[in-house]
């Protein structure tokens, strides 16, 4: 994986709380729930990026997190910088010392380029790209499931 746990749990509740309507909050007990991930888990990563500013948090029954960033302003890399920070993408992949254009490892060309597409990617991908990508498969699965259903009642049928 190009990130952590962390990040990638960050990332699936984000694109749970693209889906909360404006001015709601959703618990992090239904975040869990929905995108599976351990509760107590995602707790603490909800309140480290509430107070980073990420998320909007309120306390009480209707309480819960809400995105503060709209999610096509919101990309990847950020959060991933956020949960992470993004020392490990700078870092030799052979754990040279020393390890830059100048005084390259064996790796280094190849990792670079890596790196930068890797970059561009979570640079480029906004967590509105991701939610909108998932309802498309949900209803594409949805779909199959309903064709699958009238093909075995028809099959019953005969």
């Amino acid at each position: 994986m190009i990130y952590s746990r962390s990040a990638e749990y960050a990332i699936r509740a984000f694109v749970q709380l693209a889906t909360v309507p404006e001015g709601k909050y959703a618990m992090v007990k239904q975040i869990a729930e929905q995108a599976d991930i351990p509760a107590h888990f995602l707790a603490k990563i909800l309140q480290q990026l509430a107070r980073k500013g990420f998320l909007r948090s309120s306390k009480g029954p209707t309480g819960g997190f809400s995105l503060r960033i709209p999610p096509g302003e919101l990309n990847l890399l950020s959060i991933v910088d956020a949960v992470d920070g993004l020392a490990d993408f700078e870092r030799c992949p052979a754990g040279m010392a020393v390890c830059n254009d100048d005084a390259p490892c064996g790796m280094h060309d190849n990792w670079k380029a890596l790196r930068n597409r890797i970059m561009e990617y979570l640079e480029r991908t906004t967590i509105l790209d991701l939610a909108k990508g998932f309802e498309q498969k949900r209803r594409n699965l949805e779909r199959m499931q309903k064709k699958a259903a009238k093909r075995s009642s028809k099959s019953e049928q005969a």
